[in-house]
This record gives C-alpha cells, sequence and structure tokens, in this order.
C-alpha cells in the first residue's frame, strides 16, 4: 500500500530510508511511502534496517526482540546501538536513551559519525522536551556535517531540526 503524501510532506527531511521522512513539526521519522519502504526492506540484508522499520510501525516488542537478537550476533555494530537508544527514546525511556547516544558520542568524537549521533541525540532531547539541548545538539550537528562536506539531504535534516528546536524556544520564552 502507498501512502499518499500530502502537500508540502515534500518539504520533510529525509528519513535515511526508502520511503521515509522526518516530520519537521515533531522531528519524528514518519513511513510516507510503505511501498518503497518494504522494496527496500526487501534487498537489505541488514537486520538493523527490519528493526528500524519495526520502531517506525510502532512494533517495540517485535523490534526489542529482533534488537537482542542481532546485538548477540553483532555487539559492536554502531547501527544496532543507535537503534537500541532509538527503542528507549521511542518507549519514552529518555534518560536511558540520552545516556547511550551520549556514551556513543564519548566514542565516535572526531569522526564521520559524530553529526549523527548529535543528530540523534537531539531528537532525544526534543521528544522529552528538553528543547535547549535539543537545539544545542542540532547546532552541533549541522555545524559538524557543514565542516565535513557531507550530503545535503543531512545539512538539511539538521537546519530542520535546529530551526524547529529554536521556534520552539523562541514560542517558550
Amino acid at each position: 500500500m502507498t501512502l499518499i503524501t500530502p502537500e508540502g510532506m515534500t518539504d520533510w527531511p529525509t528519513g535515511g530510508f526508502p520511503g521515509v521522512r522526518v516530520n519537521p513539526d515533531t522531528l519524528l521519522p514518519h513511513v510516507v511511502n510503505e511501498d518503497a519502504m518494504e522494496a527496500a526492506l526487501a534487498e537489505s540484508t541488514d537486520p538493523a534496517d527490519r528493526i528500524m522499520a519495526l520502531l517506525l510501525e510502532g512494533h517495540f516488542g517485535d523490534a526489542a526482540e529482533e534488537l537482542a537478537e542481532a546485538r548477540c550476533n553483532d555487539p559492536e555494530s554502531f547501527k544496532l546501538r543507535i537503534y537500541e537508544a532509538e527503542l528507549h527514546r521511542a518507549t519514552n525511556r529518555f534518560d536511558r536513551a540520552v545516556e547511550l547516544f551520549r556514551q556513543l558520542l564519548a566514542e565516535v568524537h572526531g569522526t564521520s559519525r559524530e553529526p549523527l549521533v548529535h543528530q540523534f541525540l537531539g531528537r532525544a532531547h526534543f521528544v522529552a522536551g528538553n528543547v535547549s539541548a535539543a537545539a544545542e545538539s542540532f547546532s552541533k550537528a549541522l555545524d559538524l556535517r557543514v565542516a565535513q562536506a557531507a550530503d545535503a539531504s543531512l545539512i538539511y535534516s539538521s537546519a530542520v531540526a535546529l530551526q524547529r528546536a529554536r521556534n520552539v524556544l523562541e514560542l517558550a520564552s
């Protein structure tokens, strides 16, 4: 089934997987084209992709089971560790999610992976209501992505998230 995307959704930043985009208001990823996502999943051999889909579909128990199995097979997987923290974020265990993202940040500091972790950390802060910390993380992600000459879609994603956090902060003051 293909979801019909409303006008304006084309401005939503890419979610990093076919058929997935980030809602610029909530800063959460959403499936906007189920057919594209399913086709990409059918071709994928990466268990993290299936876990990501389960998280997006709200099947947190199934995601946790698949994540546990995948982590047993590949305990050092960066992507699986990201999704472990995302599972905590999605199930409103924000303190644990932030803690895991901070651990990852310490490990990836100075590498090409650092901006991605800042982006995820910013999302966890934003959803938890810590908008000031979210803005700081999104700003770091944006600065690093620009400095690393990252793909334009990644820079755009960070810019949208940072602007949203700043808008929320401005409305709160």
